[in-house]
């Protein structure tokens, strides 16, 4: 899979009055979505996860040109935040790392959607999870799942001990101790990497996949956010952190083993382990959630990757935030929306095949 193949896609005020311009034109054409023509305006307010920010940005600052009485203020306040706050009708739209659960969709209520409405969910923000370290003198290390997950789960706690220098040779490595950092909030960037952990190394990482870092696992630094945990990894050393490969900067990566080989992030392997990967079962037309295949061991996938999604509703209570959704949604999902996103984040764009998908989903806006 190419990187033209895939994706990408985080309430309330923190990236203020992002100007945004979208309409509502949907139409998928060969497998593409048009951008919205202008229009529209108002102010749409959305919050959650933080490793889509840039990718809001772009998509705000992408359509400002035509939509100039358009506001978006999105708070990059985590996932759960984000999809609590959509439950309870304080933004109307929430970016996150995962979709809802169908026992959370049964469950309910969600107050700024007409009772009994599906909800949208589309990937428009697909990345990889850089793991992250802070080492004096190295750059770049070859980790394999079950070295990863003891890492963090605090079995492993010096840079050169035997399990980390095996699959290193002839990198020195001190003895220097690991300070492993979590995110402190409720996070889908920490429900994708313990769901890795828990897939590919459950015997070490007993955990599961949770969205909120064990109590059980005790040591290391918790950070809040994207930008906290990348604060904490750089302030630190022989720290080792995991975040939005968008933001991994100038600090050491982990090459991950998938079968017998150690890859890299990058977008075009975020996007192949998506792309091999089925959709979950049980989910209403508009409701595109992404079940990650986290042990392929296919050459050139990188198995530690977020799919980020933004989320609303079907049908609106209220028919002016649905005009503002479906126009902000309709750019987040065209190709120069997605274009914008990877030039500003280095994530994937969908593939033409998802966007119609994500369009048929969109025009269900009402």
């Amino acid at each position: 899979m190419k990187i033209n193949r895939i994706a990408q896609v985080g309430a309330l005020a923190a990236v203020a009055a992002l100007a945004l311009a979208g309409c509502a034109a949907n139409e998928a054409g060969s497998g593409s979505t048009s951008a919205p023509e202008g229009g529209l305006s108002g102010n749409l307010v959305g919050g959650g996860a933080s490793s889509q920010e840039l990718a809001v940005q772009a998509w705000a600052a992408g359509l400002q040109a035509d939509n100039a009485e358009l506001t978006v203020d999105y708070d990059p306040s985590g996932s759960g935040t984000g999809r609590e706050s959509f439950q309870a009708g304080a933004v109307g739209f929430a970016g996150s790392d995962r979709a809802f659960k169908v026992d959370e969709i049964e469950a309910g209520p969600f107050d700024a959607c007409v009772d009994g409405s599906d909800l949208v969910e589309i990937p428009t923000y697909i990345s990889p999870i850089a793991v992250v370290f802070n080492l004096e003198g190295v750059d770049s290390l070859n980790l394999d799942p079950a070295t990863l997950a003891g890492i963090f789960a605090g079995t492993i706690s010096t840079w050169n001990d035997p399990a980390i220098a095996a699959l290193n040779e002839g990198v020195e490595l001190p003895s220097t101790a690991i300070t492993p950092v979590h995110r402190s909030d409720k996070s889908g960037t920490t429900g994708n990497f313990t769901d890795y952990l828990g897939a590919t190394a459950e015997s070490v990482w007993s955990f599961g996949s949770v969205e909120e870092w064990p109590a059980e696992v005790s040591g290391g630094e918790a950070a809040q956010g994207t930008s906290g945990v990348i604060s904490a990894v750089e302030g630190g050393q022989g720290t080792i952190g995991y975040a939005d490969a968008s933001r991994a900067g100038n600090l050491g990566t982990v090459a991950i083993q998938v079968g017998d080989e150690f890859v890299s992030y990058s977008p075009e392997a975020a996007a192949a382990i998506v792309d091999a990967s089925p959709e979950e079962e049980g989910r209403a037309a508009t409701d595109i959630a992404i079940a990650l295949d986290r042990t392929s061991t296919e050459a050139g996938v990188y198995p530690i990757v977020l799919v980020s999604y933004l989320i609303g509703c079907a049908e609106y209570t209220d028919s002016a935030t649905a005009e503002l959704v479906k126009g902000f949604f309709t750019y987040a999902a065209s190709a120069e929306g997605q274009t914008a996103a990877a030039d500003a984040s280095g994530s994937a764009p969908i593939s033409d095949a998802l966007r119609e998908q994500i369009t048929t989903a969109i025009d269900a806006i009402k």
